[in-house]
């Protein structure tokens, strides 16, 4: 993760948050009275961001010390400390809201990623997010998929080619969509392209697709799309996969299940910080 960006971002999220300054922490003790506090896991998971408390406590007073006991991919157990901070009391407290957001946000997608890694149980197929993410968190809850055990589709438009149902109407067939953009880029960039019928996966397969999403589709569907695509070309499906039923395309033959849910719907890990 970009430690420089994510100190630009604990700096907006602080502005957002302490303003000019923490009335309440701030009318009750000095700038010289100092302690200690711990973050606690309240349930299981798995622990994403504890460079957050690290980097966000050095941003609001540089004599604030961390002491980790946990690190990022790392499991958590109900009652055990992640960390303990020390230093002068108003910056732990005015800290405290939002490193304890950003943690408990990143350890939840950890451990949602986690949980559909170990669902599918594949030797073959890996598990990876997609752009349906928090706008502005998205570096976070990307790093966060990867904790977990996951992997990072494209970070953005700007990043790779995909080639959606929406491009393929406006242009009027893949063939034609994936050669306009093999004329204008270079050899860096992939092309995937979105499919739904088998005839549009023959398609993608002869126009030369690096990437081949087969949509909404069935366990039985896929097994029957991936015998038509070429072991050099990349495979992946997404639509319709949840927890309960991500088992059912264990043995599909596909490279990778995205999951929107990852970073859209995953649950707060619950984590508190204490007075030591």
């Amino acid at each position: 993760m970009n430690e420089v960006k994510l100190t630009e971002l604990l700096k907006q999220f602080f502005l957002e948050d302490i303003g000019d300054r923490d009335i309440t922490s701030e009318t009750i003790f000095s700038a010289t009275d100092t302690g200690s506090a711990i973050f606690v896991a309240k349930e299981d998971g798995i622990i994403a961001g504890v460079c957050v408390i690290e980097i966000g406590y050095k941003l609001l007073h540089e004599a604030i010390t961390c002491e980790l006991y946990k690190q990022d991919g790392e499991r958590v157990k109900k009652g055990e400390t992640i960390a303990v901070v020390s230093g002068p009391i108003v910056p732990i407290l005015s800290g405290e809201r939002v490193i304890l957001n950003v943690l408990q946000r990143m350890s939840g997608i950890a451990t949602l990623t986690n949980e559909a890694v170990r669902a599918l149980n594949s030797d073959h197929t890996r598990i990876c997010d997609t752009r349906k993410t928090t706008p502005g968190l998205r570096m976070l809850e990307k790093y966060a998929v990867t904790c977990g055990g996951g992997y990072n589709h494209r970070f953005g438009l700007y990043d790779g080619v995909m080639i959606k149902d929406n491009h393929i109407a406006f242009c009027g067939s893949i063939a034609k969509a994936v050669e306009r953009v093999r004329s204008k880029l270079g050899h860096m960039v992939k092309i995937e392209v979105e499919t739904e019928t088998k005839q549009q996966v023959i398609e993608a397969v002869e126009a030369g697709a690096d990437v081949i999403m087969f949509d909404n589709r069935t366990p039985d569907e896929i097994r029957e799309f991936v015998q038509l695509v070429p072991s050099s070309i990349v495979t992946e499906v997404s639509g319709g996969i949840t927890l309960e039923n991500i088992s059912n395309y264990r043995d599909t033959g596909v490279d990778y299940i995205s999951l929107g849910m990852l970073t859209h719907s995953a649950k707060a890990l619950d984590i508190s910080l204490n007075v030591q």
